[in-house]
């Protein structure tokens, strides 16, 4: 058994662990931990495989900022999870029959799979042998599908300049900082100076 096969088994053990401890873990944050836990395990994984660039973007992506947002808002919310899950017991005929029927359709899906002898290798780009596997998924990106990434870009920001006008709500009542009117005060402007008499209190 070689060095490589005993970090697959230990990634593995470690994801799967971690991954029903998601389930199973009362405290919501320690389920947060455990899933943090799970995607750098599997991006281990990855790097076994030899794709560098999933790992890259399963740690950046999802525990720099999915997981550990989850963390914040689950430890901000303060979210009483006793009370959410008294009606457990009044769902769980329901949760149960969606859950078999979830397990049967992939059952099927699993069994009734077939690959085509001619399908393998036919969408595959070849790679040289000095190239990485982020420099030529750079290189496929940013040379054949150059729109469609740029698109895609447009999108997302476009989607995020939608949630940011739709979530933004300008309150009445509430003092907000102007910058402009902070630097153009002027020390006649800012301060008054009174004399007060002696022993009156001011």
């Amino acid at each position: 058994m070689n060095v490589a096969t005993v970090f697959f088994y230990l990634f593995s053990a470690i994801m799967i662990a971690s991954a029903f401890m998601v389930i199973a873990a009362r405290n919501p944050v320690h389920s947060v931990l455990f899933l943090i836990l799970a995607f750098v395990n599997a991006s281990g994984l990855f790097l076994l495989m030899g794709a560098e660039f999933l790992a890259m973007i399963l740690v950046v992506v999802y525990v720099g900022a999915v997981a550990v947002l989850f963390l914040f808002v689950v430890m901000m919310l303060d979210v009483d999870f006793a009370e959410l899950k008294q009606g457990f017991l009044q769902y769980l005929p329901i949760g149960s029959v969606i859950g078999i029927v979830v397990a049967i359709e992939l059952l099927l899906v699993m069994l009734g799979f077939t690959q085509s002898d001619a399908a393998i290798g036919a969408g595959a780009a070849p790679i040289q042998a000095n190239m990485s596997n982020t420099e030529a998924l750079g290189l496929v990106l940013y040379t054949k599908y150059v729109y469609l990434f740029q698109a895609s870009g447009l999108v997302l920001l476009t989607a995020m300049i939608g949630a940011i006008v739709l979530t933004l709500r300008h309150k009445p009542d509430v003092k907000r900082q102007v910058i402009a009117e902070q630097n153009a005060r002027t020390r006649a402007g800012a301060i008054e100076i009174k004399k007060a008499p002696s022993r009156a209190g001011v």
